[in-house]
C-alpha cells in the first residue's frame, strides 16, 4: 500500500516535470526536489543528517539500479547532486523518472522511521505544496 507521502512525492515530481518529460527536465525535477527537502530538513536534523539519509537512500536504490551505484561511492560528506544529475541524464526518461520516484520515496520512508510520519509530513508539506501550487516548469528555448 502506497503511503500518502509517497503519493505526494509522485504527484510533486510529475508536476515539476510537466507535460514535456524530457530527460533534462526529469533530472532537474529530481535534483530540485532533493534540494528543497534538504532545505526543509537541515534545520532539524542537520546537513550531515540529510546527507546520511541521502546516502542510505542511494545505497538501497542502487541494489535495484546498479548503474547508479557509483553515485553512492562518490557521496561522502556533502549532498552532491551534480553527480546525481549527470548520471540521471544518461538514463532513459522512464528509467530516470522511476529511479527519482524510488529515491525520493525511499528518502521519505527513511525519514519517517527516524522522526515519525507526522513530523515528516509537517516538515516537508511546503516542499509538496509549493511544487504543486506553482506552475509546471516551462521550457525556455531561445
Amino acid at each position: 500500500m502506497e503511503s500518502e507521502g509517497g503519493r505526494q512525492i509522485v504527484a510533486s515530481l510529475a508536476h515539476r516535470v510537466g507535460a514535456n518529460a524530457e530527460i533534462t527536465r526529469i533530472a532537474k525535477a529530481i535534483v530540485s526536489t532533493l534540494q528543497d527537502m534538504s532545505a526543509a530538513l537541515t534545520p532539524i536534523i542537520g546537513q550531515q543528517g540529510v546527507v546520511a539519509l541521502y546516502r542510505r537512500s542511494l545505497h538501497l536504490c542502487a541494489s535495484t539500479h546498479p548503474r547508479l551505484a557509483g553515485i553512492y561511492n562518490r557521496v561522502q560528506t556533502a549532498l552532491d547532486l551534480i553527480n546525481l544529475n549527470s548520471v540521471l541524464v544518461e538514463q532513459s526518461e522512464v528509467d530516470a523518472l522511476f529511479f527519482g520516484e524510488v529515491l525520493l520515496t525511499t528518502f521519505y520512508e527513511l525519514l519517517t522511521t527516524l522522526i515519525g510520519p507526522s513530523l515528516s509530513a509537517r516538515l516537508l508539506r511546503d516542499v509538496w505544496d509549493n511544487s504543486l501550487s506553482a506552475p509546471p516548469e516551462q521550457e525556455t528555448s531561445p
